[in-house]
């Protein structure tokens, strides 16, 4: 009994805790500066018309692009990451 009780402790916290962290990701909505500068960006080089950029697709935008991609939605590790190479 005292283990079932225990248990039913321990899974009631995890699950607390999940939801707190869930409630703290929320995303901001997007400005109308992002908002275009996505649908620009999207509309010129989403080859696979999914609606986002993956890996591939940011490689061919040229470095004053994704520069403004990531000043504009705040990308610190990606630009980091891009001025590396």
């Amino acid at each position: 009994m005292k283990k079932s009780l225990v248990t039913l402790i321990g899974l009631l916290c995890v699950l607390a805790l999940t939801v707190s962290a869930a409630d703290g990701k929320k995303k901001q909505p997007l400005t109308d500066d992002q908002k275009a500068l996505q649908k620009q960006m999207l509309e010129k080089y989403d080859a696979n018309k999914d609606g986002k950029l993956d890996k591939e697709e940011r490689a061919k935008m040229t470095k004053e692009e994704k520069k403004k991609w990531s000043d504009t939605f705040n990308h610190k590790k990606q630009a980091a990451k891009e001025e590396a190479k």
